[in-house]
């Protein structure tokens, strides 16, 4: 194969397809991005979903025991372990950050009960929030019927608590376009201090609406991936009710 075979295979990889196995997208480091408009998939509502789980490491792994010392080990049978606090501890947050094609800025996140509205602007919604992780997550929708109207969206995780915990968990933002296949963001990278991470970018350029993968974790909230992003948002401390917690 030559160097220009190489080059024009690089080229057709810039915006990756779906696989036909598991009918799904992974961005990575090496193939970041997707274009929703070539797949078919600008229209309609976008769903995106957060969910996580604690890492096995942290939720009491069994230890492997000697074979030599004990040979009837291996035959007993794995003992199962409930959930314990320490496993639903960490609270991780879904956010997006907003700018319209008129100029209008904001944020969609349970904090402050800035949840949004799908019909009018932003035409972002957020379903609500989740405290513990469970199999549904955190969701929020976009109308991408509107998507004339939107310049672009970030994509965040957070951590209300302020305890440093994206290497505890798993965490894999999802998007369920329309048409085609979904695409996975995992946060597997191990940042021990982050509170934040800006996951996905998703904006609309000469009328392609592009999916960039970003991944940056950040040991501040908000206000350090606006100035990072350069949103321009006037951010104060905000606390969840009893209710939201």
């Amino acid at each position: 194969m030559s160097f220009w075979d190489d080059l024009w295979r690089g080229r057709s990889m810039e915006y990756d397809a779906g696989s036909a196995a598991s009918n799904s997208i992974e961005l990575t480091k090496r193939h970041q991005r997707v274009s929703l408009t070539r797949q078919g998939a600008a229209t309609g509502h976008l769903r995106i979903n957060l969910s996580w789980r604690m890492r096995t490491s942290d939720i009491g792994a069994p230890k492997r025991q000697s074979l030599w010392r004990h040979p009837f080990q291996a035959l007993r049978p794995e003992e199962v372990k409930g959930h314990t606090q320490s496993m639903v501890n960490v609270d991780l947050d879904l956010g997006i950050l907003y700018e319209l094609a008129d100029g209008t800025k904001g944020v969609v996140q349970p904090l402050g009960g800035f949840l949004g509205d799908t019909n009018v602007p932003p035409y972002v919604k957020l379903s609500g929030d989740d405290r513990f992780g469970s199999a549904s997550g955190e969701t929020a929708y976009v109308n991408l019927d509107h998507r004339d109207e939107i310049k672009r969206l970030l994509v965040f995780v957070y951590i209300y608590d302020q305890t440093p915990a994206f290497d505890r968990t798993h965490a894999i933002v999802t998007l369920y376009p329309s048409n085609g296949p979904r695409i996975e963001i995992g946060l597997d990278e191990r940042h021990s201090q982050a509170r934040s991470c800006a996951v996905v970018l998703i904006e609309n350029v000469k009328n392609e609406l592009i999916v960039q993968r970003e991944v940056k974790f950040v040991y501040g909230f908000q206000a350090e991936l606006d100035r990072l992003y350069g949103w321009g948002l006037q951010w104060g401390r905000g606390y969840k009710t009893k209710a939201e917690r």
